[in-house]
């Protein structure tokens, strides 16, 4: 028979997740993948993915390089490019389980990597702004071949498929982290491909996403300016250049950025105090073009901490759960609950009011 409206579950699409340890403590990533599970059907199984904070101590200070290629072709010419402008202390396969959900699996690298120092004085740059725009440049300009993290002491982990199988494929019951994120993938204007899924990263940055983005057009255009690339055509990799310019380029603190992509109404903005009221419009006015409309919730990872943010409307669903040293943000109180059953604190927040969350300092 046909069900009616009210009958069917309709998941307002795609699942984020994510847990921190205020203290540093380290987690498997056994946790995080249990989480996606109860939110399954907010997926459709062409992405899933995580990104995990603290899972390379041993290389602290080396740039983590993931690399997708579609033939060791285009992997011996990736890996001549940056021999040129890096010294590479580690080359190796990924590590990964062949499980039958996951298909058509590109070749998957990893290097850590430090600038030539001769390079970025040549060059007259600093060591974060060289590797941006050397993802920029491969990921751009050399076929088959993508960045898809390249921060230090994290990694992003993706692919096509759900992400509970995604986690078990690349093994991150292996690894463990102080903060780790989640995506379960459910595409409408884009295909689902390897580089697609989410988490988006750049540097230290990554973003998780559920939602749409109708500015995206004009986000594009105005950070395109600025010398990033939009190549995938997805709105979630709009998101992640957004925060790197304004955290990384502008110096913005995190609740400013979020007054940047989640701006407060104008009359919201007329309540406030008169040295809140000018900040606030100063940001509005300036950086206009970085206002993101829509509907969406996102969890930015950065290295040492966590930022979770709702459209201005609340459009799109986010909890937060808090119990001793962690914080839990997922799209369902069912995806916290698998994590901490006993949770002391659950809350959803309003929109357009940024939740962040940082590791104390010198405890990871």
């Amino acid at each position: 028979m046909n069900l009616l409206e009210g009958q069917v579950r309709i998941p307002s699409g795609c699942a984020i997740s994510a847990v921190i340890s205020r203290t540093g403590q380290k987690m498997t990533g056994e946790s995080i993948i249990e989480s996606m599970k109860p939110m399954h059907d907010r997926s459709n199984g062409l992405g899933g993915g995580f990104a995990a904070y603290g899972i390379y101590p041993e290389y602290r200070d080396f740039y983590a390089l993931h690399i997708f290629y579609d033939d060791n072709l285009a992997r011996s010419e990736c890996e001549s490019f940056l021999k040129d402008s890096f010294e590479i202390v580690k080359a190796e396969n990924i590590p990964t389980r062949k499980i039958k959900a996951i298909t058509d699996e590109p070749l998957i690298w990893r290097y850590f990597v430090a600038p030539l120092s001769s390079v970025l004085a040549r060059m007259q740059l600093d060591e974060k702004e060289f590797v941006a725009r050397t993802v920029m440049k491969i990921n751009t300009e050399m076929k088959g071949t993508y960045v898809f993290s390249s921060g230090k002491n994290m990694g992003a982990f993706k692919a096509v498929g759900f992400p509970e199988d995604v986690g078990v494929f690349y093994r991150l019951d292996e690894y463990e982290g102080y903060s780790w994120t989640a995506h379960g993938r459910y595409p409408t204007n884009t295909p689902g491909w390897w580089g697609g899924a989410h988490p988006f990263a750049l540097l230290d940055y990554s973003i998780v996403h559920n939602g749409e983005i109708s500015s995206y057009d004009a986000n594009r255009r105005f950070i395109e300016m600025f010398g990033y690339k939009c190549t995938l055509q997805t709105d979630t990799e709009v998101i992640t250049y957004i925060a790197d310019y304004l955290l990384r380029r502008q110096g913005l603190s995190l609740s400013e950025t979020a007054s940047v992509i989640a701006a407060p109404f104008w009359d919201t903005i007329s309540k406030k105090s008169e040295e809140e009221k000018k900040k606030l419009t100063y940001l509005r006015t300036v950086f206009s073009s970085l206002l993101i409309t829509g509907p969406f919730s996102i969890v930015l990872g950065f290295d040492g901490g966590l930022m979770a943010l709702n459209d201005r409307l609340k459009l799109r669903s986010m909890v937060v759960g808090e119990k001793d040293d962690k914080v839990f943000i997922a799209s369902e109180e069912a995806a916290i609950r698998t994590m901490e059953s006993n949770v002391d604190k659950i809350y959803s927040p309003a929109g357009g009011e940024p939740v962040i969350v940082k590791v104390k300092d010198g405890e990871f």
